[in-house]
């Protein structure tokens, strides 16, 4: 089967932790939005779906993955979903649970770094409310951000398998997300991250260790990865990281 992932095309967004899973499991795959407008694909065709009056189950937002007639939504359900049927998360049920259950707290982290920039809602541009972002930015780089990344290297400190990932012995999707928050908040927080990497050396081990896999590696080096950017969840304003 070959996946369509719906996303936008210009921002690595949630749809990058999709993507990520995606290429380490060699999963064949089109990302629709980002494909030749000639070929019926590109924005118009993320567009078309989205606005389909025959879609039974609509998703709410992209990201969603086309898998056959089924579509599924939400990033970490998208995850669930190829973790159970491309050996990224385990094979018995409390396993996969608490995969899911590190997904969901990825994903809190993820929304509060996305608030630094965007205190007062989406609607608004950044330069509408930095007053408040500078307020939020500081809270999370000196609270929010530490107790995340403190909670991820107890959880790898207290894995029994002891093998460098999140769960078990084998990589799973939580840990490719959790190398994309790291990325994500080396792009954003340079300075802060400078300062935290050395209180987590767990999580820096994890991050190096999912960027040398040889399918992401390739990935990461190509023009498929989509460069951290002003439009998307994670966003470098210095003022924030003072």
């Amino acid at each position: 089967m070959r996946y369509e992932l719906y996303y936008w095309p210009h921002i690595p967004g949630r749809g990058e932790f999709v993507r990520l899973a995606l290429e380490d499991a060699g999963v064949d795959y089109v990302d629709v939005a980002r494909g030749p407008e000639k070929e019926g694909l590109g924005i118009p065709a993320l567009r078309r779906f989205l606005e389909d009056a025959s879609v039974a189950l609509p998703p709410y937002a992209p990201p969603f993955l086309k898998a056959g007639e089924q579509i599924i939504g939400q990033t970490a359900n998208i995850l669930q979903f190829l973790g159970a049927h491309h050996g990224l998360a385990p094979n018995d049920e409390a396993g996969r649970l608490w995969t899911h259950q590190l997904q969901l707290t990825v994903a809190d982290f993820v929304d509060e770094a996305h608030d630094t920039h965007h205190p007062l809602g989406s609607h608004l541009y950044y330069e509408d409310q930095k007053p408040e972002a500078l307020r939020r930015a500081r809270s999370f780089i000196e609270l929010r951000m530490p107790k995340y990344l403190g909670y991820f290297e107890r959880v790898l400190e207290r894995n029994p398998a002891r093998s460098g990932w999140l769960v078990g012995d084998a990589l799973t999707y939580a840990d490719t997300s959790l190398f994309q928050v790291v990325e994500g908040l080396r792009y954003a927080f340079p300075r802060a991250m400078q300062q935290a990497e050395p209180k987590h050396a767990r999580v820096v081990k994890l991050h190096d260790a999912v960027a040398a896999r040889p399918r992401l590696a390739a990935y990461l080096a190509s023009p498929r990865r989509i460069p951290f950017n002003e439009k998307g969840l994670y966003r470098r304003y210095p003022e924030l990281d003072a």
